[in-house]
């Protein structure tokens, strides 16, 4: 089947029922590219609660044309969605003709039937979001659709599969498999034709295989093929190779489909963990969530890729999709980068988490979605787990363990190949029966911020480990989420258990690390989380103590993102994600954090989720004389600390002082540098400066030049700063842009957690003096963005697209 995108010459509206159309009540419709999303455009609301970051819920439809040439009338024809979210409902010409009930899974919807030939066919798609959701999901058409057309005899969708089935001494054997389908009449003879190419096109395995086929009963090609002297994919060396699979009737060619691929082993035991081509994998994890940041939950091929070329320059070497699966484009770009990824199917199945979610679907659906997940995954060399569910309350019953039997063995059966595991929470198996503090009954997140270190007792106890007993075993790795607790215990107890970190909290990083180094039974961490993310508003949020109407989950209206990700919603790393490159042991150099002005002389708490409110920042107008809190992460075994060349004083830092030394420091403009050492040696240094002088606006593309194909987009950083380029911290100013050339604003916003400030809006203002703005080409050409703020000069950046 040949793939086309189909993401323009759409429009969009919020869904008018036939009687609002009737009486003449229907909206207006508005030209939109998809991926979309339907709801970043509505009005938040405090009635509508903090999980969703206050957006409503609502019934949105999208509208557009398939002109069917005649000759279609001998082939096959179907949209692929990527994603939906959800119930989405697919009419052709005003005809139901397919649907799918969740948000995250690809779908593919046959045309053949409602088609009119020689004339434009309308489809139309309606979906629908309301308290379906922990966080934000946005709604709408939020990934990549695509038109399918081909001969009546042709290769199945998704119906090539590729698994490295052995490796000896640089010799590799490929296995591949291509399902042939016959939606016509009578038998059909063919001839299928495989080459595996490397990265550099030459090829390096050929056969043709005859192949007879029976309408309504597809038949599946095996080829095996040896390679010699074989690139392996792993982490550090992602190589890729292509099979290219041609379908042939005599000399002419009839159908293709390129597939790339690695060729990689996996392995896993109880003493060398989790090894990809024999060599063992610490995975340095972190759980992300599906939306975008200031594009919202749309998943452009772009916004994906740049959050895992960010997440792996961070010190990240593996992702977990929280709590639907993944993209093709981040898979793709996993692949490419050689980033490892456990993709999730669900954050529920049978049990509601909120009143009108996929549990409601699931018993009917589940079988579906996970053949989709599967499908889109199997050809992926990144993706090594496939995690069943995340913090099902019905787990830990006894129906629970009969449905995670039948999930693992269903994600076995369609691929053998990768590991299956399930995030698993401790509290969540005996909610009910064991009493923490009060408040406990309020929701899981709620919960774990007010029990504290009640999770680690309840987690050891006997109760959650007889609970989970079936549960773990039906798997290959035992996922836990905040049960670090269990695991040096579950060596004894369970001692063919391998364990991960399934979502952690980002403060016990340097514990957690350890544990995973000293136990070869732990093969990771994934932190809770890796970006930040809209929706769950302020989990990571700090209060001042003194105030305890401000403690608690949630941040009230407007808070808008959840203010715990490593990484905040516009690519910027936040102190905690230095901190963790440190214990990760891939930075030398120490990292100076600055706790804000506003909170001296304070105690501030925070949920469990949250870091300190520090900025990487030593410009601080109007602050001279306030006395700041510094902190310096180093692995080094003492700090010490110089203003001007002067010395502050000097501290033990290290692992034994939890990579941090802390110090009290008056603020006063200048350069403020942490001088690291060990054994007397100075092992690196770090220096923050003070902005000086007038407040400049700077405009920073992160490429010159980008695709016109509606997949890229480029990103423009705006700064407020000195003439050196130091970011004014305590400064902001109200920003505006524009865009000329073939393209539009797809997004502009900035990292501030509680703002009303929309990112669909040509003004925003910043935030620790940045912003972000997003620009999506809509042809070739050349694109300018201009920026202006109050009090400075305008800037603009130029970027081709070609």
């Amino acid at each position: 089947m040949r793939r086309t995108p189909f993401t323009t010459g759409w429009q969009f509206r919020p869904h008018a029922n036939h009687f609002a159309e009737i009486n003449g009540a229907g909206q207006s419709w508005q030209d939109v590219t998809l991926p979309h999303d339907a709801t970043l455009g509505q009005p938040r609301d405090a009635a509508h609660g903090p999980g969703t970051a206050y957006f409503p819920g609502g019934v949105y439809e999208y509208l557009t044309t398939v002109a069917a040439p005649g000759e279609w009338r001998d082939r096959v024809v179907a949209l692929e969605f990527e994603g939906v979210y959800r119930s989405a409902q697919v009419f052709v010409n005003g005809s139901l003709a397919g649907q799918w009930a969740t948000g995250y899974t690809q779908f593919t919807v046959p045309l053949d039937d409602h088609l009119r030939y020689g004339q434009d066919n309308e489809v139309r798609v309606v979906c629908r979001s309301h308290a379906d959701s922990r966080w934000y999901a946005g709604a709408g058409i939020h990934r990549p659709v695509h038109l399918l057309v081909g001969p009546l005899v042709h290769l199945a969708q998704d119906g090539v599969t590729v698994t490295t089935e052995q490796v000896d001494g640089g010799v590799a054997v490929v296995g591949v498999a291509a399902t042939v389908a016959h939606a016509g009449r009578g038998l059909a003879h063919r001839e299928l034709v495989i080459e595996l190419r490397d990265a550099a096109g030459t090829v390096v395995g050929t056969g043709t295989s005859p192949v007879t086929v029976l309408p309504g009963e597809p038949a599946v090609v095996r080829q095996r093929f040896l390679v010699r002297d074989a690139a392996l994919w792993s982490p550090d060396s992602p190589a890729l190779y292509t099979a290219a699979v041609v379908l042939r009737d005599g000399a002419a060619e009839t159908d293709a489909e390129d597939v790339r691929f690695g060729i990689r082993t996996l392995s896993l035991d109880l003493e060398r963990g989790l090894r990809v081509n024999g060599e063992t994998v610490l995975l340095r994890g972190a759980c992300v969530h599906a939306d975008n940041g200031v594009l919202g939950a749309a998943a452009i091929d772009r916004a994906d890729e740049r959050r895992v070329e960010l997440l792996q320059a961070a010190g990240f070497n593996a992702l977990r999709s929280s709590h639907g699966p993944m993209p093709r484009a981040m898979l793709d770009a996993c692949d490419r980068l050689g980033v490892l990824v456990m993709d999730e199917l669900t954050d529920m199945w049978t049990e509601n988490k909120t009143d009108f979610d996929a549990a409601l679907d699931f018993p009917q659906w589940w079988e579906r979605e996970v053949a989709a997940m599967v499908a889109k995954d199997r050809n992926h060399p990144s993706v090594v787990m496939y995690s069943i569910g995340n913090e099902i309350p019905e787990l830990a019953k006894p129906h629970g363990g009969l449905w995670s039997r039948r999930l693992a063995e269903a994600v076995r059966a369609l691929d053998g190949t990768r590991f299956v595991t399930a995030g698993i929470n401790a509290m969540l198996t005996v909610l009910g029966e064991a009493r923490g503090p009060e408040g406990v009954e309020a929701g899981i997140n709620t919960a774990l911020t007010d029990m504290g270190e009640f999770m680690e007792h309840l987690s050891v106890s006997s109760m959650v480990g007889e609970r989970t007993a079936e549960a773990y075993d039906v798997l290959d790795v035992a996922g836990m989420n905040y049960m670090e607790a269990r695991y040096e215990l579950d060596r004894e107890l369970f001692p063919r258990r391998v364990i991960v970190g399934s979502e952690t909290f980002a403060q016990k990083i340097d514990r957690l690390w350890r544990l995973v180094q000293d136990h070869p039974h732990v093969i990771g961490d994934f932190t809770w989380t890796g970006w930040d993310y809209l929706g769950e508003v302020g989990i990571g949020r700090a209060w001042d103590t003194a105030d305890p109407a401000a403690a608690g989950f949630s941040g009230a209206f407007p808070w808008l993102l959840a203010w715990c990700g490593d990484i905040d919603v516009t690519g910027h790393r936040r102190p905690a994600s230095w901190y963790r490159e440190i214990v990760f042991g891939l930075r030398r150099d120490p990292y100076l954090a600055v706790q804000r002005p506003e909170h001296s002389g304070r105690t501030w708490g925070s949920t469990p989720w949250g870091w300190a409110d520090t900025v990487g920042s030593w410009s601080w107008a109007g602050a001279e004389g306030t006395p700041l809190e510094v902190e310096v992460y180093s692995d080094a075994e003492e700090v010490e600390l110089l203003l001007d060349g002067r010395s502050l004083g000097t501290a033990p830092a290290g692992e034994a002082h939890r990579f941090r030394a802390e110090f009290a420091v008056p603020f006063a403009p200048g350069e403020l540098t942490a001088v690291a050492r060990t054994g007397g040696q100075e092992t690196g240094r770090f220096s923050l400066r003070t902005a000086t002088g007038d407040v400049r606006l700077a405009a920073a593309a992160d490429r010159d030049v980008v695709r016109a194909d509606g997949t890229d987009l480029a990103y423009v950083d705006l700064s407020l700063t000195d003439a050196d380029g130091t970011v004014f911290t305590g400064v902001d100013r109200v920003v505006t842009v524009v865009v000329e050339g073939p393209a539009v604003l797809a997004g502009f916003g900035s990292a501030a957690p509680s703002t009303t400030e929309s990112y669909l809006d040509d003004v925003h203002t910043t935030f620790d003096g940045r912003a972000l703005a997003v620009v999506r080409p809509t042809g070739p050409g050349t694109i300018t963005l201009t920026a202006t703020a109050e009090g400075c000069a305008p800037v603009a950046v130029t970027v081709q697209a070609h």
